[in-house]
């Protein structure tokens, strides 16, 4: 496949996780390709409603410059629920191979980094990975960090850090102008408010003391290990474990993820 800069796609688990990469959203479209955002789960938990999580996102990504047209909350035609991505892969890898192929060359596509914060975020990032693999277009896709335990202790996480054990990372400063932008992004979520109670300290001293967008090339060798060692976040909060999601990709994306990624170690 010819990749070419023509689109920039950005892949979010859920309506807010879109904070992780605000400046690399203005950056595509800085440099005049056309951004997509795709969510794929509805978002609907604890109460929230999927309609309102998708109206704070449009308003947020609105004040970044995307129109709303080039949205795409997948997660909630699909019918796959907040959390449930693991036991979806199969559909949402049909439907987003399809999505890329309707909008051409893909010239970057971002989404959520291998750290063990989320389920769904892990779920995403092997789901993109396989796709990128069949795509062609691993080596111009990323992942971008949005929080995880590792070293951590009790209930506690790390937020905007990204895992050294993902590789290299690349960091672009934020003006100040943007770094209050984003904060204010932050705010933006009232249907989150708890979440965004633990989440926005940490996004503040970040902002404050290094103002840095940070990514890391993906690894499809990367997505056969633990995220990392000890306790994952999603297993402290007992949302998943580590073995229940290995056992979804493997038995989900075997053809197009694992296989490839042990062909690679091998070689």
């Amino acid at each position: 496949m010819n990749v070419s800069n023509s689109v920039a796609v950005f892949l979010f688990a859920h309506q807010d996780d879109e904070a992780g990469v605000f400046q690399k959203i203005l950056d595509e479209q800085q440099a005049s390709h056309r951004v997509l955002c795709v969510y794929l789960t509805d978002g609907a938990a604890n109460g929230q409603s999927a309609p309102r999580r998708n109206q704070e996102s449009i308003a947020v990504l609105g004040r970044l410059g995307v129109n709303q047209s080039e949205v795409t909350f997948a997660g909630e035609a699909l019918h796959i629920q907040d959390g449930q991505l693991l036991n979806h892969l199969t559909s949402a890898q049909k439907w987003l191979e399809g999505f890329l192929a309707e909008h051409g060359s893909v010239g970057a596509m971002y989404l959520p980094a291998w750290e063990g914060g989320h389920h769904d975020h892990d779920a995403l990032h092997a789901l993109g990975v396989t796709v990128a693999l069949k795509l062609g277009i691993e080596h111009n896709t990323w992942q971008y960090a949005l929080y995880n335990a590792f070293e951590c202790i009790g209930p506690f996480f790390r937020v905007f850090l990204p895992l050294e054990a993902n590789g290299p990372i690349h960091s672009n400063k934020v003006s100040w102008s943007n770094r209050l932008k984003f904060l204010r992004g932050c705010l933006s979520y009232p249907s989150q408010a708890v979440t965004w109670f633990g989440l926005f300290p940490f996004m503040l001293l970040h902002y404050v003391f290094w103002g840095t967008q940070r990514i890391q090339p993906i690894s499809s060798a990367r997505v056969q290990q633990r995220p990392h060692k000890g306790p994952l976040y999603y297993e402290r909060r007992k949302f998943c474990t580590y073995p229940q999601l290995r056992q979804q990709i493997d038995s989900q994306l075997l053809s197009l993820g694992t296989k490839q990624a042990q062909s690679q170690v091998k070689n």
